[in-house]
């Protein structure tokens, strides 16, 4: 399998955390917090966190603060479709793929519910066909662009599909929920919105990087899901976010790598660009830690955080694109997710 025209995709409101800060100062919230909330709000929000700004699905940040479980379910119809087809349309136009081409769609999300699922609203507003296959995954937080492509080669790989459209849309501010836990204010502080999308195909793109899919790897560990997952309060997703992130993400990062090295009979050093999953500031230098990395071996993950924040399942696709964009090298790419279940996923791809 080939990965080609990756195309994002974010709302055009763009706010800074000073400006975040302000408007959670001046919200009806505030008083409803203690002050130890405020305290911790006011240290992740003026401290160098990582993150200097952040997109967000709403015309005013005083609508963050609108939080009740009909006017989020709303944010998130009105916005994952919008996201999600602009993603995949500019994906498409970058491949130089007509939409008619694409036998199975893949769009992953956990921010909200449809149902019918995306899926169907990218086929509508991109006019696929009608036969398409249409897959969507849901739950599977953070990590899931990762599951999303190793759906993609299992079909491009067994012939199924010529090629497969890829996409993970967040849309985090339809998923906002406030209280005095330090995890949950620090998760609503992070997070930011946006899609990202890839076209799939059995055989390399005429011109252009060919990014060719090797092998990849899982792993999974039931029993620390409560580390970092969402559970329902009130009709409400509640993000529960603990300390022990950093560390899982820097293990299961360096485990799920080092399988896929050994069965390709390579060696860390052998890898020339890490397209990593940023969860944040503290993760990013888990993973330099743990992976044996210098701080620019992550530069393009650490400018994505800068500019947009956690972006959940989309946040790769920003990551790789920027890559793209910077005179990318050939050779061994590895490419990583992360998040809720504690789950890890990896892939090896080489790039010509």
């Amino acid at each position: 399998m080939y990965l080609s025209g990756i195309g994002t995709a974010t709302p055009p409101g763009r706010y800074t955390k000073a400006e975040c800060l302000s408007a959670f100062e001046a919200s009806d919230w505030f008083a409803r917090l203690d002050a130890r909330a405020h305290y911790v709000a006011r240290l992740v929000l003026q401290r160098d966190n990582g993150i200097e700004a952040r997109r967000l699905a709403v015309d005013s940040l005083d609508e963050v603060f609108d939080i009740d479980p009909d006017t989020l379910a709303r944010r998130f119809l009105v916005h994952a479709p919008t996201l999600a087809s602009d993603a995949a349309e500019r994906a498409l136009a970058r491949a130089g793929i007509p939409p008619h081409d694409i036998d199975a769609i893949v769009v992953s999300t956990c921010t909200g519910y449809l149902c019918p699922g995306l899926s169907g609203y990218v086929v509508e507003r991109l006019g696929l066909r009608a036969d398409v296959q249409c897959f969507d995954l849901v739950g599977q937080g953070c990590a899931a662009a990762l599951p999303n492509l190793q759906l993609g080669a299992a079909l491009t790989g067994t012939g199924a599909c010529e090629r497969v459209l890829s996409v993970c849309v967040e849309v985090c501010s339809a998923a906002m929920y406030l209280d005095n836990d330090p995890g949950v204010l620090i998760s609503a502080c992070l997070f930011g919105d946006g899609a990202g999308a890839a076209v799939l195909s059995r055989q390399p793109p005429p011109s252009g990087p060919r990014i060719r899919w090797c092998d990849s790897a899982s792993l999974i560990e039931p029993s620390r899901r409560d580390a970092l997952m969402f559970e329902q309060r009130a009709g409400l997703l509640r993000n529960i976010l603990t300390r022990a992130v950093p560390a899982l993400a820097g293990d299961y990062a360096r485990r799920t790598l080092d399988t896929v090295l050994d069965r390709a009979g390579l060696g860390h050093g052998d890898i020339g660009t890490w397209v990593m999953h940023a969860g944040g500031r503290d993760v990013l230098q888990a993973l330099e830690r743990t992976l044996e990395l210098a701080p620019e071996d992550l530069r393009h993950s650490t400018a994505m955080l800068a500019e947009y924040g956690n972006l959940s399942s989309a946040f790769v696709y920003f990551v790789l694109e920027a890559v793209l964009a910077d005179d990318p090298r050939p050779g061994h790419w590895w490419l990583s997710s992360f998040g809720a279940g504690f789950s890890c996923h990896g892939a090896l791809l080489e790039v010509a």
